[in-house]
């Protein structure tokens, strides 16, 4: 069929689908596949960096603090610079490499799936906005006010005020990350059993982190802290990793079909061009 390349294999009964939009051509999804490989690779390693700088600088605040807590208003952590803001960059870098590896899915979605591809790229690039905004006033303004004397509207800001602006935009942006989840699960919709696994992992975790949210709202209500954050962060990272992995096997074997599928094409025109002569 036009605009869909397919691979069978009859021995595990596995069909896996390349879906490319209306008017696309075999260089535009090798290109579209090539990036969603490197991306989804980019994307592994750049939330384990995240995550692992993550767990070594939870700051001694919030739901989880027993001991030698911070307190209100914030202002004697800058001993705490940079150990607690070292993980910052990187996912900053990790919320851009996820909306590239989003609109790399999407570069290949079929007009009939094209819908929830283009709400799935919305949901991620509103995510983008609200993290990468969130983070990069962490990193670039709290520490330096500190060190400057400049601490009023610092406890607001802080990510140690476990009720601050910081805490809320990143519940708010994992919260949209986990909407551009369930939006993309539908793009892998039977497309042999690869694809499944990627559309219930996405699944799951917006199921998950909706849940979390419901369960920990109900019990704790606007006292709910840290809690929900460090839950959407968890379940969210942990998804970026399972499918980045899941999903880079699958744009390399995409690639490879895609290339396959090039070749003899040309092949086959030099065959007819030559017959012609």
């Amino acid at each position: 069929m036009e605009g869909t390349s397919e691979h069978h294999n009859n021995g595990d009964r596995e069909v896996t689908g390349i879906d490319t939009p209306a008017g696309g051509t075999e260089p535009s999804t090798i290109a579209a596949n090539r990036v969603g490989l490197y991306s989804a690779i980019l994307t592994v390693v750049t939330t384990v960096i995240t995550f692992g700088l993550a767990i070594t600088a939870v700051p001694n605040a919030g739901a989880g603090c027993r001991v030698d807590c911070v307190g209100y208003p914030y202002l004697d952590t800058l001993s705490e610079f940079p150990g607690d803001y070292l993980w910052m960059p990187p996912a900053m870098m990790l919320v851009v490499v996820y909306v590239v590896l989003v609109a790399s899915i999407h570069a290949q979605v079929s007009p009939q799936k094209g819908v929830y591809g283009q709400i799935g790229l919305s949901f991620a690039l509103l995510s983008a906005v609200v993290l990468l905004g969130d983070y990069f006033v962490q990193f670039s303004v709290v520490p330096i006010s500190l060190m400057n004397g400049q601490t009023e509207g610092i406890a607001l800001l802080t990510q140690y005020n476990p009720y601050g602006v910081f805490i809320v935009l990143e519940e708010l942006g994992y919260l949209l990350m986990s909407l551009s989840f369930v939006f993309l699960a539908p793009v892998f919709a039977h497309q042999g059993r690869l694809a499944s696994a990627v559309r219930w992992v996405f699944v799951a975790g917006f199921v998950l982190t909706t849940a979390f949210l419901v369960v920990i709202s109900a019990y704790y209500g606007l006292e709910r802290m840290d809690r929900f954050e460090i839950a959407a962060i968890s379940i969210d990272w942990l998804v970026l990793v399972v499918n980045g992995i899941l999903l880079s096997v699958l744009f390399r074997r995409r690639l490879k079909q895609s290339r396959g599928a090039y070749t003899r094409d040309y092949g086959d025109r030099d065959e007819r061009g030559e017959a012609a002569s």
